[in-house]
């Protein structure tokens, strides 16, 4: 099979999308798990509770 630099670059390019896409997950997964017990900055606001007083 003949395979050239154009290939090469592509399958490169592919690979290179798929490792930052998998590491933009598991940065959202574990910022989220980080965030489950902080409930943000607003959380003692009533403005952003949803709620009416």
């Amino acid at each position: 099979m003949y395979t050239d630099a154009v290939v090469i670059a592509g399958i490169v390019t592919v690979l290179l999308m798929v490792g930052f896409f998998i590491g933009v997950g598991i940065f959202v997964l574990k910022d989220s798990k980080h965030q489950l017990g902080d409930h943000g900055r607003h959380s003692g606001s009533p403005e952003h509770d949803g709620r009416k007083q």
